[in-house]
């Protein structure tokens, strides 16, 4: 490794990234720079002298649109960095968003229930932020709740984690207060219009429902939720944007009451809540 400085690495990375977007190029690179090297922009611009590394293998990943958080192994979800890798999807705003509106009901000691937990960002950051909660976990997939249980480990939370297919069988635990989940509700024929760096490397059962039943996953929290939720207890789903008033009326029809729809950042349906009774 030959010594140079920090703002020569920097422009040598950016010139060797291909994005289209010079703004892209400029955010991936200072990325690398505080991942790899540990500098921030103001150390970058100090010139400092370090000692340059092989980032190619790095770069070729990320030339070919492999998710810079898969590539770097961490993503940043309300202020703490996740492990994530390939078995999970990478959280977005959106999430952050849905855990902001349950943090607003300002519950007391709550029971909590993450279904489809993934990296186990929600779950996680609800047991951080709410003292004194209790958070329960469950995901299809082991590696998924391997990664969940490291980021756990990792950011010292206190999740009880659960392997279980939600579709398949109900859950054997005590009554929740609240039932959260962002489940799978992009339909199949919404693949076209999504990006390749999410449809060639995200994993597509977190992603993906079929056209014929695109609301199958809130079908089957609205009436197993009914099993494990206190009688006041509310529920809070991340959902597709084309479905906000048909999974409203869905928790509606099985008795839900208080149904609502929260929309995102860009004004689109995101989140439905609904309380049992």
């Amino acid at each position: 490794m030959k010594p140079t400085n920090s703002k020569a690495v920097f422009q040598e990375i950016k010139s060797k990234l291909t994005m289209d977007d010079s703004d892209e190029i400029q955010a991936v690179a200072l990325v690398l720079m505080e991942r790899y090297y540990g500098l921030t922009l103001t150390d970058i611009l100090s010139e400092k002298k370090i000692a340059s590394q092989d980032l190619s293998t790095i770069i070729a990943r990320l030339n070919l649109h492999e998710p810079l958080q898969y590539v770097v192994g961490e993503a940043e979800f309300f202020g703490r960095k996740f492990l994530i890798n390939p078995s999970v999807l990478i959280p977005r705003p959106e999430t952050e968003l849905l855990v902001q509106e349950i943090l607003k009901t300002n519950l007391t000691a709550p029971r909590i229930l993450d279904i489809g937990t993934g990296s186990g960002c929600i779950a996680i950051t609800l047991n951080l932020e709410i003292p004194n909660s209790h958070v329960y976990a469950s995901d299809v997939s082991k590696n998924s709740l391997d990664t969940a249980m490291a980021n756990s480990k990792k950011l010292k939370a206190d999740v009880s984690f659960i392997l279980h297919d939600f579709l398949k069988g109900s859950l054997s635990i005590d009554q929740v207060d609240l039932v959260v989940s962002n489940p799978p509700y992009v339909r199949n024929s919404e693949r076209q219009l999504m990006n390749l760096n999410v449809l060639d490397y995200e994993p597509h059962q977190a992603l993906f429902v079929t056209d014929d039943d695109p609301l199958l996953f809130y079908k089957a929290i609205a009436s197993k939720g009914k099993a494990f939720l206190n009688p006041s207890g509310k529920v809070f789903v991340e959902i597709n944007e084309k479905f906000g008033n048909e999974t409203k009326s869905l928790f509606e029809s099985y008795g839900f009451i208080k149904v609502e729809i929260i929309k995102d950042f860009d004004q689109k349906d995101r989140i439905v809540t609904a309380q049992l009774t």
